[in-house]
């Protein structure tokens, strides 16, 4: 793909300040993502995510990230938080992520992953998750929690996969504009690559992230 009139798409996410929500809105990101999985250290209650909705810039989607939460669960975020999509990264179904009449992203774990799978990968996650608007890509292992900080080879990235796709895990600043020209994402997504601990976001190392992504954007051969 062109880099010509092509926007990579930022998405910082495990908010759990409204004043870190509202400078990404400053900051110009498109989304911003609250987390529900349970047993992360950015996990909110459906209403402390509904204060920091509150903080956003018009523009600004907000995306609520599940891992094998029980659908009650699922629907009381989707009544208070509002949010423009959906991101699961846990066991779950085509059938149940669709079910909620919002559209959906489904997280898949790259890391312990055979290479030689690389090419029928593609595939594979089309016939499993048929409903899903793009897939995001993150170096964690199967059963882990995202947000590890841990990157991936990227090279594992499935070709041919006709959907967006956003790359995550153990992006920062000193590596994201590399890692948008090699991958050519749709978007990038980050959570511990702009934090000071777990959860508290740092001003300095989003505004230079955002830097980055633009400055990849603008790059010519």
């Amino acid at each position: 793909m062109s880099r010509t009139l092509f926007r990579t798409r930022i998405k910082f996410c495990g908010m759990t300040r409204a004043g870190d929500v509202r400078l990404a809105s400053e900051l110009g990101v498109d989304a911003v993502g609250f987390v529900f999985a349970e047993g992360s250290p950015r996990c909110l209650q459906p209403e402390e995510a509904r204060a920091m909705r509150n903080a956003m810039e018009p523009l600004v989607d907000a995306v609520a990230l599940f891992k094998d939460n029980d659908a009650e669960l699922v629907r009381e975020v989707i009544r208070q938080v509002r949010p423009t999509l959906l991101q699961f990264h846990g066991s779950e179904e085509d059938a149940f992520c669709r079910s909620f009449g919002l559209p959906y992203v489904k997280g898949i774990p790259m890391r312990g992953l055979d290479p030689g799978q690389r090419a029928s990968q593609s595939t594979q996650l089309h016939l499993k998750y048929p409903g899903a608007a793009g897939f995001l890509f993150d170096g964690h292992a199967q059963g882990e929690q995202g947000g590890t900080g841990r990157s991936f080879d990227w090279t594992q990235i499935p070709t041919g996969l006709g959907k967006p796709f956003v790359l995550a895990g153990g992006l920062t600043a000193d590596n994201v504009f590399d890692a948008v020209l090699t991958t050519l994402p749709w978007g990038v997504d980050v959570a511990s690559g702009i934090e000071s601990a777990p959860g508290i976001k740092d001003g300095d190392k989003m505004r230079r992230f955002v830097e980055e992504v633009r400055r990849a954007d603008c790059h010519t051969d």
